[in-house]
């Protein structure tokens, strides 16, 4: 099976820093394959190298073409959605402004994600509909943003820490979002620092370390490795 996306030593930079040393993996069809590691390991960037946000070098193949020469929304028209950390709303538009911002004309026939579905996974969002972007708690601008990139239709999303700082509730919430795409054939790379919701969601774990993958492996196979898990996790 050719994968839905492939990374071949790639290595990424910001300016004479360089952050991805070498790196490959792949991510197959409906498949959720989760990036852990500390802080500084270079999983963001790994995220923003595949769609083209920073300098780096190597192949990204999606669906077997290499994308690498492609501008960040070129890489998006492909089916590729991504999910910042620091979330990137809209602030003065509302709700369901950003949302339409999401829709691709042409990309989205399919209409697999529609607004009432996606608001459906979050409810508070709902409530939320005609209120400004900016207005809302980092929480909610979490769960917009994910809806967001879904209204793209994508046919793999990149998603960057996206429990951080929010509350348990929403944080199972998030889950049920994630195992939600996946069981509807979307396939997900993941950056995520909660071990536990990591070996809840994921099919595989990639674990970084220097900016290369020190360990890869099932979530059984992470959860019974308690040296990697210290040495590189902090766990």
């Amino acid at each position: 099976m050719t994968a839905l996306l492939e990374v071949r030593g790639l290595s990424a930079f910001y300016g004479a820093s360089q952050v991805l040393h070498g790196l490959s993996l792949q991510v197959q069809p409906a498949e959720v394959v989760c990036l852990l590691g500390r802080n500084g390991s270079g999983r963001s960037t790994l995220l923003r190298a595949v769609m083209g946000l920073v300098d780096s070098r190597g192949e990204v193949l999606w669906r077997g073409r290499n994308v690498a020469g492609l501008r960040p929304n070129e890489r998006a028209q492909q089916g590729l959605g991504y999910v910042p950390e620091n979330r990137e709303v809209f602030p003065t538009l509302t709700v369901e402004q950003n949302l339409l911002l999401g829709f691709k004309p042409g990309k989205c026939r399919r209409g697999r994600w529609p607004k009432s579905l996606l608001l459906s996974m979050f409810p508070r969002l709902k409530e939320r509909l005609h209120t400004a972007a900016g207005h809302l708690s980092g929480g909610e601008q979490q769960m917009l943003t994910l809806c967001r990139t879904m209204m793209g239709d994508p046919d793999l999303v990149l998603i960057d820490e996206p429990t951080e700082g929010l509350a348990p509730a929403l944080v199972e919430q998030v889950a049920h979002f994630v195992t939600t795409v996946r069981d509807a054939g979307v396939a997900v790379l993941l950056v995520e620092q909660k071990l536990a919701i990591a070996l809840q969601v994921s099919s595989r774990c990639l674990v970084m370390g220097h900016g290369g993958i020190v360990f890869e492996g099932t979530p059984g196979q992470l959860r019974a490795d308690s040296d990697t898990q210290k040495q590189w996790m902090g766990v």
